[in-house]
């Protein structure tokens, strides 16, 4: 981990002698010297970190260099920051040299790190710390790049097809009986066994969902806070609307319990209670569940055998039992990336490590995921050998060898980006393109040639997903949306960021923090977090994932912050904070995250190094200061709820997203300089608007356009056929007439609430690359024609509330590759072709 620090400080530092072209000749050879001598110790990190597990001093030894390479970075880029206010770098020089207090004296700073360098080198020969080949094999995988497109993932649901096929449809009978006390259903067993994947298995299940009108899920874990359980029950029923979460904040536990009784008196309802460790946490809980003698279920999901056994006197208690062999060698070759390369050998040793996994699916999918990633026989050898030295009495592998050695055989790069998840509170769901902008702004993320950074980083996350490290939650368009980590794994990841100092969470008890960490993690409290003294860190990320914090007006930006690359402000929408003018001192910041805010300062536009800029206002009116088209280098910009005209976003010529821009701001934009532009999200369109502009975008791929609301129209379309690269086009809203072309590069489709009269299908049925079609609400007509040699590429079809729909024509030749079809609301549709009844069916996503 230590040559990810590293490696950032000697490009920074390779940079900074490139842009300063004007420093003076001794300053130059100190950052040269400061350069080469990390340069120098890089190669012995490897053999280091490989030795730090068992030896304090080594541990100390790598912490050190981490120490160097961050505060050479952050002297340098505080030249830089101070340099640029001059009104020339020569004057800022010469400031230095005179030693004048605005300056910082950065040559004093550097002899300093010269001295600390020279004792770590004394050091290195003492540990008998060796150099190594540091180029052999280290880096990201070569994989990365072949892992983008993720049609098919085999995610945690393969643990229901292997083996519990039968629990589940016991499990649906017990809950779906005839039975009209409300009644709890608790499951438990081991971490790893797929409790909370049956639970969401169950959850999901097309029965569950005709028969629960009402559903919620909720996650306990072990430190737990009642009054935002109950929070997250209500809005997940009610919404999310700024009258309910203001209501909702002003709530006492007792107000909060009534109301979520007198939500659910009158309701048939499931609510999943997943991961309880205390049997107080249940009872605390049980008392907002009225039973209305009308079906309804909870489920308990639990490693706890009491508290599954005390949660209902007369509830059901499911054990989850393990695999047997047979499945669980039939989950280790579902999840492994090439079974032909399988040779018998290979087999042989594969089916006794699996073996010595005890039926533990968790450990199966994770020791297949390595496997995946090694090579020939000589390799998975190594591998068993490595797990056979620690196989204790029980003659079982421990599940907890099996994840440290997938990640000790992770890239440096790869265990940067797996580590980060543990920033995130426990159990949530992290968005891909949220984590994937956090490694891009942390420099995690280093393209190679012409390929864009956000490539790369999807690269990373899929090939963390193909060891099993990481599960997918959700997949739209071929892409994985949602994702996150098993507990067991989080646990790992919270270790092993402690012992190399990755990031600190506030602990509000102890009222502390680690000043040797570069990035600070606030789960709670964080107002009681800016009351440490922050002032000599050097910290490069803080993280508030808080919902009462509402005092940005409070934080020092000037001299706490003045290094961050990351800034990430999770907090309650309802109160709407106002950012100081000083946020624009935040001169190296690469990625903005404000959640709960009400106004931006002008100042937003001194960030030229802004990557990233997300805003979420809530339902407050919000306006994006016009100082935003100032920020150069930004690639995504995500804000709702802006109202004033960005007639000059043409300057950003770096953006590669765009979401959130209302139609009345875009009709008077040239995005002909837009030329990175992949992904534009526009709402509000009305029918007097143009959209031709749009087909100015040549490096469009994504497009997904929303009519404003009511009965409003869509422009003419027919400029979607001029955008060349446009692959995925999602359009929301009223369509008189669909033009008769649509570009053949377009794999993808979605129809909302569109009400077409004329049947879609003869225009859609020849484009030569669409593999994704849905419709939904989309055509008021009787009948659809699908005629011979039709959508010869589509894979999966979603028909939706086609209320009107009675008849499907097939020809005999059409849709010859559809692997997946889905088939909603359509109540008077006759029958589907014959063809297409023994096509898997998709269960509805929302």
């Amino acid at each position: 981990m230590a040559d990810a620090f590293v490696s950032f400080a000697v490009q920074k530092l390779g940079d900074f002698l490139i842009q300063q072209v004007s420093l003076i000749s001794n300053l130059r050879d100190e950052v040269r010297w400061l350069r080469n001598e990390l340069l120098f110790i890089q190669s012995f990190l490897r053999d280091a970190e490989q030795k730090q597990c068992g030896d304090q001093r080594v541990q100390q030894w790598v912490f050190e260099i981490n120490s160097i390479a961050n505060d050479a970075v952050a002297i340098l880029e505080t030249y830089s920051f101070e340099a640029g206010k001059g009104a020339s770098h020569l004057k800022a020089c010469a400031c230095i040299c005179r030693k004048e207090k605005k300056f910082y004296n950065v040559s004093e700073e550097i002899q300093s790190l010269k001295q600390r360098i020279m004792d770590i080198s004394r050091k290195r020969e003492t540990y008998g710390i060796t150099n190594i080949n540091y180029n052999s094999g280290e880096g990201p995988s070569n994989q990365v790049t072949t892992l983008r497109r993720t049609t098919s993932y085999v995610d945690d649901q393969d643990y229901i097809f292997v083996g519990l096929q039968d629990v589940v449809q016991k499990l649906l009978a017990e809950l779906l009986k005839a039975e009209p006390r409300r009644s709890v259903l608790s499951i438990y067993g081991m971490g790893g066994l797929g409790k909370t994947t049956l639970a969401r298995n169950l959850y999901n299940s097309p029965d569950i969902l005709n028969s629960f009108p009402t559903r919620a899920w909720i996650c306990v874990s072990q430190e737990y806070n009642t009054m935002d359980l109950l929070r997250n029950i209500i809005k997940s029923i009610q919404g999310c609307t700024k009258e309910t979460l203001d209501l909702l904040e002003r709530m006492t536990e007792r107000d909060l319990e009534i109301y979520l009784r007198d939500l659910l008196k009158e309701r048939k309802y499931l609510v999943v209670v997943d991961d309880v460790w205390q049997r107080e946490a249940w009872e605390s809980l049980k008392r907002a569940f009225p039973d209305g003698k009308n079906g309804s279920r909870v489920i308990i999901t639990t490693r706890k055998e009491d508290v599954a056994e005390k949660a209902d006197d007369r509830g059901f208690v499911h054990k989850l039992r393990f695999l047997s062999q047979e499945e669980s060698w039939d989950l280790f070759r579902r999840k492994l990336l090439d079974v032909r390369a399988m040779v018998p050998e290979m087999e042989r040793l594969a089916k006794n490590m699996v073996e010595k996994c005890r039926g533990l699916p968790l450990a199966i999918v994770v020791l297949s995921g390595l496997l995946s990633h090694k090579k020939g026989l000589n390799e998975w050898q190594k591998v068993k050998d490595h797990l056979w030295n620690n196989i204790k009495e029980d003659k079982y592998i421990e599940i907890s060898n099996i994840l440290s050695l997938s990640y000790n055989d992770l890239s440096t790069a790869l265990k940067q980006c797996f580590l980060y998840f543990g920033i995130f509170p426990e159990d949530q769901v992290v968005k891909a393109d949220n984590i994937i902008r956090l490694w891009m702004a942390e420099g995690f993320i280093i393209p190679r040639g012409e390929e864009r950074m956000e490539d790369v980083a999807e690269g990373f996350l899929n090939e963390l997903i193909r060891r099993s490290l990481v599960q997918v939650a959700k997949t739209f368009w071929e892409k994985v949306t949602d994702c996150r980590v098993h507990d067991l794994l989080r646990d790992l990841v919270i270790q092993k960021a402690l012992e190399v100092n990755f990031f600190d969470d506030y602990d509000r008890r102890s009222h502390s923090i680690s000043s040797l960490c570069i990035r600070h993690v606030i789960h709670s409290h964080g107002e009681r977090y800016l009351s440490l003294d922050l002032s000599n860190l050097k910290l490069r990320s803080i993280m508030i994932f808080d919902l009462d914090f509402c005092k940005v007006s409070h934080i020092n930006f000037r001299s706490v912050f003045q290094h961050l690359y990351v800034l990430y402000l999770d907090m309650h929408v309802g109160n709407a904070s106002i950012v100081p003018d000083a946020i624009g001192s935040l001169y190296h910041l690469k990625l903005l995250s404000l959640r709960g805010i009400r106004d931006l300062p002008s100042s937003i536009g001194n960030l030229k190094n802004l990557q990233t800029f997300v805003v979420d206002a809530g339902g407050y009116t919000f306006q994006l200061p016009r100082e935003t088209t100032d920020l150069i280098n930004l690639r995504h910009l995500v804000a709702k709820y802006y109202s004033k005209p960005l007639v000059h976003i043409s300057k950003l010529t770096s953006l590669q997203v765009l979401e959130g821009v209302a139609c009345d701001q875009w009709k008077d934009v040239d995005p002909v300089d837009l030329v990175n532009l992949r992904e534009l999200r526009m709402a509000s369109i009305e029918k007097s608007y143009s959209l031709n502009n749009i087909s100015s975008l040549k490096n469009l791929s994504t497009l997904r356009l929303f009519c404003g609301v009511g009965e409003s129209y869509f422009p003419s379309l027919e400029f979607v056929n001029c955008c060349e690269k446009l692959q995925k086009l999602w359009l929301c809203g009223i369509i008189e007439k669909l033009p008769n072309l649509f570009s053949n590069s377009i794999t993808m489709m979605v129809f909302w609430e569109s009400r077409l009269t004329e049947d879609p299908m003869p225009i859609l049925e020849m484009l030569p690359n669409l593999r994704n079609l849905e419709l939904e609400a989309a055509y008021e007509g009787k009948e659809i024609m699908c005629s011979d040699n039709s959508f010869s590429q589509l894979e999966f079809l979603i028909l939706g509330d086609l209320q009107k729909l009675e008849r499907w024509h097939l020809g005999t030749s059409a849709m010859p590759l559809l692997k997946g079809l889905g088939i909603y609301d359509c109540p008077n549709l006759k029958e589907i072709p014959e063809r297409m009844k023994d096509v898997e069916l998709l269960k509805r996503s929302y």
